[in-house]
């Protein structure tokens, strides 16, 4: 007669597996990941002439956010990363916050949103109004820093 063998119980996760995961994975990295927004479009009130006061006029933002090297899912869990979706939800309560002159003004304001969750290490910003003339608009990298433009490929 062949012996039975026993069902194996799977150890619970207490976090100290997933801890031990994510320290042995954070050991290789050297750069953080990304996350982006790109070519979103909103209606704002922004601008600074007569003939943008009181009127919307389509801007298209792009938001790249690098994270810690130490920030990434080991356990496939949303809590773990900052979310694409607070960037989108930054911009649109921005757009509907009532009217900003300055575009560089709105990417500040961005800017300091994004950068307050403090598992982003940087941000660039672009903004281009696409209505009342030529594409135009402003980029910024925050914090202006030399180590935070190599980020993002402009030092």
């Amino acid at each position: 007669m062949k012996d039975k063998k026993k069902p194996v119980k799977a150890k619970a996760d207490n976090g100290e597996n997933s801890l031990t995961r994510k320290k042995a994975a954070a050991k290789t990295r050297e750069i953080g990941d990304g996350i982006f927004v790109r070519d979103f479009v909103v209606d704002c009130n922004v601008g600074v002439y007569a003939e943008e006061q009181g009127v919307t006029q389509k801007v298209r933002f792009t938001v790249e956010a690098r994270l810690a090297k130490d920030v990434f899912s080991v356990e496939d869990e949303m809590a773990e990363v900052p979310s694409y979706a607070d960037i989108i939800d930054i911009i649109v309560a921005l757009a509907r916050g009532g009217h900003i002159k300055l575009v560089e003004t709105f990417a500040e304001r961005i800017a300091a949103q994004v950068l307050a969750d403090k598992r982003i290490t940087a941000v660039r910003i672009v903004l281009e109004k696409l209505e009342r003339g030529p594409q135009r608009g402003v980029e910024i990298i925050r914090p202006a820093t030399r180590g935070a433009a190599l980020e993002f490929g402009r030092g």
